[in-house]
Order: C-alpha cells, then structure tokens, then sequence
C-alpha cells in the first residue's frame, strides 16, 4: 500500500474509521461551496465516494489519499489524483484535487499535500501532466495550483454541475525543470 509522508501529513488508504469525519467535512456548505452544484453530502454518499475511491487504486494504480494530520492522528480530508470522467474535453487525464475540513484552511496544507502527490505522480507513477480543475472564483484552490507550478490552459463548462471551470496543467518536463531549479 502506498503511503507518502511530509512534515506535517500523512498520506494514506482510507480506513472504516475514516468515513465519519470525512462525511463531516462533506457536510459543511462553506467547504462543499466549490464543488460539482454545491451540494453537500451525507454519511452514505461520502461512504460510497471512498469505495469508489478505492477502487480506482486498484483499477489506475492511483487514487485519493485521507490525509492524516501527524502529530494528532486526525483526519484533515483528502488529496490524489483521479480521472476526470466529469470533463471528458480534457481526457486523456489525471487530476490532483484537495478537500480539507475549514479548521485546517489557511495553514498551507494543502498545497503540502498536493505538492506530495503531484511529485508522487510523475516521478512514481510516470505520468505526462497532471491538471487540476477549478470552478471559476475559487481564488483559494487556484492560488495552490499556481504554487504546484500549475499554468491555466482552458476555461469552460462543467457539464455535471453548468459551472465554468479552469484548467490548470503541469506537463512533467515543466515538473522537472521546475524542481531542478528549487532544489
């Protein structure tokens, strides 16, 4: 099993004890206000997400990890990387995407986390390009894709929640000489 491990997170497969505080996090509109139409999500449909979840690990070889705050053991929310089946204009795909609970916003998490993945992404996985899909206005999220290197390539229409949307990128070559530099 895959774990991945930085200063203040742990990275890791989804576990029974998970699905309450991640159906926690689900349930906060202030948290949900950026996702798919807004909706947030009950304990079954957040139990139901981590199977699914889980079962693209088996199936990709990748998928969403809980991400598992290291000096208290709690669990902060998720990170990976998933097909973006919802936006079928940008596939062939792999996206980095985040959701964290509000109380651990504003602390650099989860560009922490993401930073993990993406690097988990092209230099265990081999992938190309990781892309990252935002709705138009999440400030926030985009401020941590300009952080991992990503660049906006697109903007256009969620068609499963009529959003606009931007597309973030980050070809593996751009990852390199990215993180020569930075080192």
């Amino acid at each position: 099993m895959v774990t991945l491990e930085t200063p203040r997170l742990i990275l890791r497969r989804w576990r029974e004890e998970d699905v309450a505080p991640m159906a926690a996090v689900n349930a906060d509109p202030e948290v949900m206000r950026w996702i798919r139409d807004g909706s947030v999500r009950d304990e079954q449909q957040t139990r139901s997400g981590i199977q699914a979840w889980e079962s693209e690990w088996e199936s990709q070889g990748f998928g969403l990890f809980a991400v598992e705050i290291r000096s208290t053991g709690e669990l902060a929310g998720f990170t990976g990387l998933s097909v973006p089946d919802y936006l079928p204009e940008v596939l062939p795909a792999v996206e980095v995407g985040w959701r964290l609970g509000r109380s651990h916003w504003g602390r650099g998490l989860a560009t922490e986390a993401a930073a993990a993945v993406v690097r988990f992404g092209f230099e265990a996985r081999g992938l190309e390009r990781i892309v990252s899909i935002t709705q138009v206005g999440n400030d926030a999220s985009e401020r941590i894709m300009t952080k991992l290197g990503m660049r906006p390539v697109r903007e256009t229409v969620n068609p499963t929640g009529g959003r606009r949307v931007r597309v973030f990128e980050l070809s593996s070559d751009q990852y390199v000489t990215t993180t020569t530099t930075t080192r």
